[in-house]
């Protein structure tokens, strides 16, 4: 039997973190129509699943492929934002942070300096703050 799936599954796409992210939105579709007793959950998660078990018995592996890397770069450039917005905040404590007003570069001030006079590193426009 297990040689039967294997040849059957040959030269099909099959899964990837598309399709994990995929079914488990659906499974929390699922419980949240347990709970809710809405039918559009449930049907949303059906459709996700019909969804996802398309993908993974296609054998157009080069769109599945395509259909993966755009989540993948949609996820890495989520996770950078994120990492930027810790790290401001972080450093929000000890630093101000201003935009440039010609090009929107965003500069960093150490606080407590009083008025002070910033230039731009990108476009070298000195603009003054109070720090």
């Amino acid at each position: 039997m297990k040689q039967k799936i294997q040849h059957f599954m040959m030269g099909r796409y099959g899964a990837d973190q598309l399709g994990q992210i995929l079914m488990g939105i659906s499974v929390v579709f699922l419980v949240v129509s347990l709970f809710t007793r809405w039918d559009i959950f449930y049907i949303l998660a059906l459709g996700l699943m019909g969804y996802e078990y398309y993908r993974m018995m296609s054998r157009k592996t080069t769109q599945r492929y395509a259909e993966n890397q755009k989540y993948l770069n949609w996820r890495y450039k989520l996770a950078v934002k994120w990492n930027r917005k810790k790290e401001h905040l972080k450093q929000s404590k000890t630093y101000h942070f201003y935009k440039c007003p010609s090009c929107r570069q965003k500069v960093r001030v150490p606080k407590g300096k009083g008025k002070i006079c910033i230039t731009c590193p990108k476009c070298k426009t000195e603009f003054i703050k109070k720090s």
